[in-house]
């Protein structure tokens, strides 16, 4: 709750860049859902691709909450320089170049495999076929025979264990320090099963204020995603001990 709170005071710090990250993804969500309202398996993909890979969209917060720790300015050019300049110093940095793009496909691939693991199951099991939101309802929440529903939620939360547990603070931790994608999931790996309680409640965290942001009609999401954005940070940083690692080097070449 600390680190949530604490990421409430860094949007209240910078509220217009913080919601503008929601308003984006708020947006695109609403979009999303008007064109596919009554294609089930193209809703179930975007809601998977974007819990998967919030971690990475999330960046420039990330970015914003350590400019606001150093005593330093944020502002949009700060949004700027994270997505298209905070490691495309190659020659500085040569074995962590591109890692953000790498980490992002990684994830991009395991929502993916989730979409299709999770249509085959249905399809194969489900006693009709599976074609709107209404129809998975109907067939598969509401059947009174069978365990369909539960065994697809036990399998979804099969998948999403390792990917929380791969990404929880990889994204925060590659942009402050300067390690490889491999260093920053083992880091992550080893802070979950450090601290498992509180990983598991920062996990139903963060799952159920995406759903809130998500099921009221997308606009809960302005809040949301700067509120947990900013609150990865600093459960990063409360998490991670980083004494020990190289600080990446900025556009400036400050440290």
């Amino acid at each position: 709750m600390q680190w949530l709170a604490l990421g409430f005071k860094d949007m209240a710090r910078a509220p217009l860049l913080s919601t503008m990250h929601g308003l984006v993804l708020a947006g695109f969500g609403g979009f999303i859902a008007l064109l596919a309202h009554d294609q089930f398996w193209l809703l179930v993909g975007y809601l998977s691709g974007f819990m998967v890979v919030a971690p990475v969209l999330a960046t420039s917060l990330y970015a914003m909450s350590r400019a606001m720790e150093r005593g330093e300015k944020v502002d949009f050019d700060l949004l700027v320089q994270t997505w298209t300049q905070w490691q495309m110093r190659l020659q500085h940095q040569p074995d962590s170049y591109w890692s953000l793009i790498r980490f992002g496909l990684l994830l991009g691939l395991a929502a993916t495999g989730w979409v299709i693991t999770s249509a085959a199951l249905i399809t194969l099991l489900a006693p009709s076929p599976i074609h709107t939101p209404v129809d998975f309802i109907r067939h598969v929440v509401l059947a009174k025979e069978g365990y369909l529903f539960e065994l697809w939620i036990g399998l979804g939360g099969m998948m999403a264990v390792p990917v929380f547990a791969s990404s929880v603070v990889s994204m925060p931790l590659l942009l402050d320090r300067r390690v490889t994608v491999l260093q920053a999931v083992l880091t992550s790996w080893k802070t979950v099963l450090t601290h498992p309680l509180q990983m598991t409640l920062w996990a139903f965290l963060i799952i159920g204020f995406c759903m809130l942001g998500i099921f009221s009609l997308f606009l809960g999401l302005i809040l949301v995603i700067p509120m947990l954005g900013h609150g990865s940070w600093h459960a990063y940083r409360h998490l991670v001990d980083v004494s020990d690692l190289e600080e990446r080097i900025t556009e400036q070449g400050e440290r």
